[in-house]
């Protein structure tokens, strides 16, 4: 067995390091990968540390099993699956070797010369250097095309996110293939330019620097500062626990001043920070369950002085084209855990971000406003925040639903930024056509944002939202070029609503839990098209059970009843979309159209189930299916736009929707059938 992806084959991926974080990501790896029969190799030449590193693997593995997280079986074949060495002969064979050794660029370039010479030239290398630019580390390979920074967080084999930064010497199969490798074994790839420390690293080691100065200027103490971060940015431990939890005093002790020739003056290693690192000292922490007390006036300082350099330092990164903003905004609060920043930027008002950015910078010397916050804030409009990506794939362009946290989910954003795709392809002569898809393994698009649903206080509101989706969802039906949904994972209401007004569905081999119209179980009805088009496609009788009881199907039931075409290995699920994409738009491959005019309504339909469900929802869900089959689809869609209104009269709507988002969707509703 091995990983066939993009063209490449892997059957042995190399860590180089068994310190603090290699044996983590020879954990990732083994996760991910032992399935496909992937072998990993940790290769380092004391023997102390690699004894040490394979303790440390085995007892987090032990800790899964032990837990109930995991079988033992899964257990025995990750650990089996995981060789220590002292022999870089093992590498052989490698088709991915990570470097994870000292941050010493002496022993870097002499362990690539090393092992340049034992794997394939068509094998990748990545460095998990924490603040080295790639071109430093790989100006000197014989095959530099092949190489690039693959920077992990703490902890490596549980936080999602990976820095690709590449070199210009990096080639784009080889920064496309590890982003995708990363996406595909449940990471979060976040491609950026280089530069030192990257982007996520500086917000992270400027803002324990923007602690250490509160501390050392006398206006608070780590704790209370820890304090103030978790409550003013949404930290799920402050700067102080986080460094201890990473072990980072030295690394950051002697990264800041390179920040500060490097990036703006402000950087420097304080006095109590190199102090720490030079005697060993941990930061003292608030005890679990204590609440801290912290005067009004220290916490506002505190608060304010966070916020300005907080803001400043996420800003700097895109104004400096290391990242875009969308990236920079995923980043930043998955890795760091914290409040996604631009997103609170806008709640908070940028006009007022750029005050506490430009008092934090009166205070601090060397600490820049960045001109792109200038900028923004002199326009009076919100950031835009992308949540979708679209990437090229020559003719083709491939749009990914990114919002990994919210599993995709469509919201108000979504729906804007696709539309505004979906018009640039349509557009574009030099475009045949779109694939649309969702990040990740798991979801293509977990539905609607709920959140935003209970938010609309009438009828008209409701309704005003349906006909706004199904427009959206009408475009790509209608685009004029063929628009192919890669069902990359689960699809939930708007989900497959979405995927329902593409031209073809494919998806990812051997899903069971994977499409459905859990709408009845909120207590409403699908409002962006699905009470028309699943009987268009599937057939009255099939969609019948499916739109009435919410309950999921399995892609091989799916492709059964022809809701999608073709079921694929999840790596290929895309590639192939985009080959079937250029064969629809080329002729060569053929697409049963969308019924637009009246479909038969048989004599009698399958008895359904519906358990606890609303009966006055489905009385409205009934009428909506039937009056819709009998007439034409645009007319269809006005029918359910409207009854979608209708459904937040009742008071299952009201019910269905606070249980939701009080109990979750696992916790079945008490409807009142009113």
């Amino acid at each position: 067995m091995s990983l066939n992806l993009l063209g490449r084959t892997i059957d042995k991926v190399g860590v180089i390091g068994s310190g603090n974080i290699g044996p983590d990501i020879a954990l990732h790896f083994a996760t991910t990968l032992a399935p496909f029969g992937v072998q990993v190799v940790v290769v380092d030449v004391a023997e102390a540390a690699l004894q040490a590193g394979e303790a440390k693997l085995t007892q987090k593995v032990g800790k899964l099993v032990s837990k109930g997280r995991w079988k033992a079986e899964r257990g025995e074949a990750v650990t089996g699956a995981v060789t220590f060495t002292s022999d870089y002969g093992a590498l052989k064979g490698a088709g991915l070797v990570v470097e994870a050794a000292s941050e010493n660029l002496a022993i870097k370039k002499k362990i690539y010369d090393k092992v340049e010479r034992i794997i394939a030239t068509d094998a990748v290398l990545a460095s998990n250097t924490s603040h080295l630019e790639p071109e430093v580390i790989f100006g000197s390979l014989r095959e530099p095309g092949r190489a690039l920074v693959a920077h992990y967080f703490f902890p490596a084999e549980r936080n999602p996110v990976v820095e690709l930064a590449v070199s210009p010497l990096t080639t784009e199969e080889t920064t496309h293939f590890m982003e995708v490798l990363y996406e595909q074994t449940g990471k979060i790839p976040v491609r950026l330019g280089s530069r030192y420390g990257f982007a996520v690293n500086p917000v992270f080691e400027g803002m324990f620097l923007a602690a250490a100065l509160l501390v050392e200027e006398g206006v608070a103490d780590p704790i209370q500062v820890d304090a103030v971060a978790c409550k003013t940015l949404g930290y799920g431990v402050g700067p102080f626990t986080a460094m201890n939890l990473c072990g980072g005093n030295p690394l950051t002790a002697g990264a800041l001043p390179e920040y500060g020739a490097r990036l703006m003056p402000w950087f420097r290693c304080p006095a109590i920070l190199q102090r720490a690192a030079d005697e060993g000292e941990v930061w003292p922490m608030a005890k679990r369950g204590v609440t801290v007390d912290v005067p009004t006036e220290v916490e506002q300082k505190v608060s304010q002085a966070l916020q300005g350099a907080f803001f400043g330092l996420v800003t700097e990164a895109v104004d400096g084209d290391v990242i875009d903003l969308g990236s920079m905004e995923l980043a930043v609060s998955t890795a760091l855990a914290v409040r996604p920043p631009f997103a609170a930027m806008n709640k908070l008002g940028v006009g007022r971000v750029l005050e506490l950015v430009r008092a934090y910078a009166e205070d601090h010397d060397g600490f820049r406003v960045p001109a792109l916050l200038e900028s923004q804030a002199a326009s009076g409009e919100p950031w835009k925040i992308p949540v979708l990506v679209r990437r090229d794939e020559g003719d083709v362009a491939v749009i990914t639903l990114r919002r990994p946290a919210a599993l995709n989910a469509l919201n108000t954003a979504v729906f804007d930024q696709l539309e505004e795709h979906l018009l640039a392809v349509q557009q574009d002569q030099g475009m045949v056509g779109a694939v649309v898809t969702g990040f990740g393994t798991r979801a293509f698009a977990a539905g609607a944002d709920i959140k935003e649903l209970v938010r609309i206080e009438d009828t008209a509101g409701l309704s005003a939202k349906s006909r706004r989706g199904q427009r959206v969802f009408s475009l790509a039906e209608n685009l004029g070029k063929p628009v192919v949904a890669a069902m990359n994972g689960l699809a939930f209401g708007g989900g497959l609503e979405l995927a329902m007004a593409c031209t073809v569905r494919i998806a990812t081999v051997g899903q069971k839990v994977f499409v459905g119209q859990p709408e009845p179980k909120l207590g409403v009805i699908p409002g962006y098209g699905g009470t028309q088009r699943l009987p268009r496609i599937v057939g009255l009788e099939a969609a019948w059970p499916l739109l009435r009881n919410g309950d999921p199907i399995s892609s091989a039931r799916a492709l059964e009843i022809g809701l999608i075409s073709r079921e694929v290995p999840g790596p290929d699920v895309v590639p192939e979309a985009v080959a079937l994409c250029r064969d629809l738009a080329t002729g060569k491959a053929k697409a049963k159209p969308m019924e637009t005019g009246p479909i038969p309504v048989p004599d009698s339909l399958p008895e359904v189930d519906l358990g606890h469900l609303s009966l006055k929802i489905d009385e409205i869900q009934q009428k909506v299916i039937l009056d819709g089959a009998r007439t034409s689809l645009a007319e269809g869609l006005e029918l359910e736009a409207t009854a979608f209104g209708t459904c937040g009269e009742t008071k299952d709507f009201d019910i269905g929707m606070k249980n939701f988002i009080e109990k979750g969707p696992q916790t079945p509703a008490s409807f009142v059938h009113k």
